[in-house]
């Protein structure tokens, strides 16, 4: 018996007390409370003698407490504030008991602060409420809590821009939708949009890439001091980089300060004839399109219709003319003797249109080499054909000046001695008739010495019908210098021999001549003495 009592009297005070504890506890706490259990614990919410108190709660809830001592979020605003925390978080409901619930569809969101707009307005609770947007780590940890989200764009949506342009995204987003950026005003940057470049769409010049192994798009930092950040740059820097000097947004082909233009700078500088040119006497389409000009008749006609073609490849006008114009001819006379043609004499001072304009066009190109292709041939029925072959008049005459003969006389029937070694060719060769015209007698001229010079003896030394003067006479001088009377028919001897010529050989009178007659005749004594 004193066993039992005593071990009765041992259970009373645990009876007892979970009695009591039983009769002090409305019910168990909410799982998120559930560390609190025990009477030990009761004063940790519970104010002796009184109810929970607002301050007990925030002793716990600290990071609620900061925003609403600075008056910030739900707990702050016109709805809670001044009520009591229990009214809403009531706890001894059981394990199970949600300490924080409210209808989600009907909470009002800018109570928080933070009003839901446009995209926004469309997620759920969850969609942004996640631990992963939660940067503070104490709060992170919480099994469940509306806490802990930044009103910053970056609390929840990744910095696509890398930290490359501001955090504050709806300096150029809207809430609607990412995109377009109806916030962003290219005007306000350091690169206004003018011209073509306001048509152009944004990754034509922020293209994308990767960066940190995610897509990137480069806005900040592009480089556009010069154009050439961008454009390629045709004219191989040969004007700088200040593009703008000659174009314009408006359109490449757009060219501006035409008139200070230096065209020095480019492959064609402007020179003589071609500085009177407008821009557009070479420039037919845009002033930056390409224009051929490596050689002349890139834009001139060939005046010359290919007469200067060489292997299939038409020779350029400026091997013999300069930008000075067209008229003249840089083609010198070494240059023209390298040719089939070699000018020497009188052909050297001879204009060019003498020889290449005998028509109204010049001509280049097959207009002869022999001197007759250019020169009427004067001899061409009075001259053997074998004392100048090919009608080559070289043959007689120099180009010097054509009275300058050099003839071989020798060369034909009648070789030139004394005198007639210092005639001119005209003299024997160019006759004139009774009307005094002149004519030519080169082929039928006879050798006979009456040919071209007056009988004065009027028949009296004629042979079968020919006189040879230089039976008597000399080539050199006409005058007899020598005269063997011997051998005539009448022989001098004794005083005869010292006679003068006219003792016997006395003046005649036939008709109108009147001539010595030296064929007397009569050779007798009695006839003249």
């Amino acid at each position: 018996m004193k066993r039992k009592l005593a071990w009765m009297l041992l259970m009373i005070p645990g009876w007892f007390f979970g009695t009591a504890l039983a009769q002090l506890s409305p019910g168990d706490l909410s799982e998120v409370h559930a560390h609190l259990e025990g009477i030990s614990n009761c004063t940790k919410c519970h104010t002796l003698g009184s109810k929970v108190t607002n301050d007990k709660c925030l002793e716990c809830h600290t990071e609620l407490k900061v925003r609403i001592d600075a008056k910030k979020g739900y707990h702050a605003s016109l709805k809670t504030r001044g009520r009591e925390c229990t009214s809403c978080h009531s706890d001894h409901h059981g394990r199970k008991f949600e300490i924080v619930r409210f209808k989600t569809d009907e909470f009002d969101h800018s109570l928080t602060g933070y009003e839901l707009t446009g995209a926004h307005s469309a997620q759920s609770c969850g969609d942004c409420h996640k631990s992963t947007n939660i940067a503070n780590e104490s709060i992170r940890k919480k099994k469940f809590t509306y806490l802990g989200l930044s009103t910053e764009c970056l609390g929840c949506h990744k910095d696509y821009h890398q930290n490359t342009l501001s955090t504050t995204c709806t300096d150029c987003h809207g809430v609607d939708s990412f995109k377009p950026t109806t916030g962003f005003d290219h005007n306000n940057t350091k690169f206004p949009l003018t011209g073509k470049h306001q048509t152009v769409v944004c990754i034509d010049c922020h293209p994308k890439t990767t960066r940190n192994g995610v897509d990137f798009q480069e806005f900040a930092g592009k480089k556009h001091q010069n154009c050439t950040s961008c454009h390629t740059e045709p004219h191989q820097g040969k004007f700088g980089q200040r593009c703008i000097d000659c174009h314009t947004t408006e359109s490449f082909h757009t060219i501006k300060g035409m008139t200070s233009f230096d065209h020095s700078k480019t492959n064609f500088k402007l020179e003589n004839k071609h500085k009177q040119l407008t821009c557009v006497s070479c420039h037919k389409g845009n002033l930056t399109d390409p224009v051929k000009h490596s050689r002349c008749n890139d834009c001139h006609n060939d005046y010359h219709s290919g007469q200067f073609t060489t292997d299939g490849i038409v020779s350029d006008c400026a091997g013999c003319h300069t930008t000075k114009g067209f008229p003249g001819s840089s083609f010198t006379i070494e240059r023209h003797n390298e040719g089939a043609f070699r000018l020497d004499g009188a052909h050297l001072a001879t204009p060019c249109f003498v020889c290449h304009k005998k028509s109204e066009t010049w001509n280049f190109r097959n207009i002869g080499t022999k001197c007759t292709d250019c020169h009427s041939n004067i001899h061409e029925q009075y001259l053997s054909k074998e004392y100048y072959p090919e009608n080559n008049c070289r043959r007689c005459h120099k180009e010097t000046v054509w009275s300058e003969i050099e003839f071989d006389h020798s060369t034909t029937r009648f070789a030139l001695a004394g005198a007639h070694a210092e005639q001119t060719c005209r003299t024997c060769h160019f006759k004139k008739n009774e009307q005094g015209e002149e004519y030519q007698v080169f082929s039928e001229l006879s050798s006979h010495c009456t040919t071209c010079h007056t009988d004065i003896h009027y028949g009296q030394f004629e042979v079968q019908g020919k006189i040879n003067c230089l039976r008597c006479h000399e080539p050199n001088r006409w005058k007899i210098q020598q005269f063997n009377h011997n051998l005539t028919a009448f022989k001098l001897d004794g005083k005869h021999e010292n006679l003068a010529c006219s003792q016997c050989h006395k003046p005649v009178q036939k008709g109108v001549n009147n001539y010595i007659l030296y064929k007397i005749g009569d050779t007798r004594c009695e006839h003249c003495h």
